[in-house]
């Protein structure tokens, strides 16, 4: 769309680790595909980075999910997708992504200010 601000997703392949696409949030449609040698290759890049909102991991085994997304240094982790937050969830970051959440009764938290009356009355004088 000439003119317009619309960006086609792109993806690319045949990136490093030493590109900003792999480290840094790029806000566009944009995917850097890489190889790594192990689940613990992957770990160690993944957290190589300032920021931390949201990591995918995309594979058919539940149990592989649950073992490395401790390990990840994000707010949220996502199974075989991207393009979805559960409003019942809280949608977190952490590291330079910010602190805070949206989303569940605990983003909903952290949006309003509480304010507590602490009241105690004065004394009724007595009779006399």
């Amino acid at each position: 769309m000439a003119g317009s601000a619309y960006l086609a997703p792109q993806i690319l392949i045949d990136v490093d680790h030493t590109m900003s696409v792999m480290k840094d949030e790029s806000f566009g449609p944009v995917l850097g595909v890489m190889a790594v040698d192990s689940d613990e290759q992957a770990v160690h890049l993944m957290n190589d980075s300032s920021y931390g909102l949201t990591a995918s991991i995309w594979t058919q085994d539940v149990d592989a999910v649950r073992a490395l997304g401790p390990e990840l240094q994000t707010g949220t982790v996502s199974m075989n997708r991207a393009d979805y937050l559960d409003p019942g969830l809280a949608w977190t970051g952490v590291k330079d992504t910010g602190r805070g959440a949206t989303l569940s009764s605990i983003g909903y938290a952290h949006l309003t200010w509480v304010k507590s009356y602490h009241l105690r009355l004065p004394a009724t004088p007595g009779p006399g």
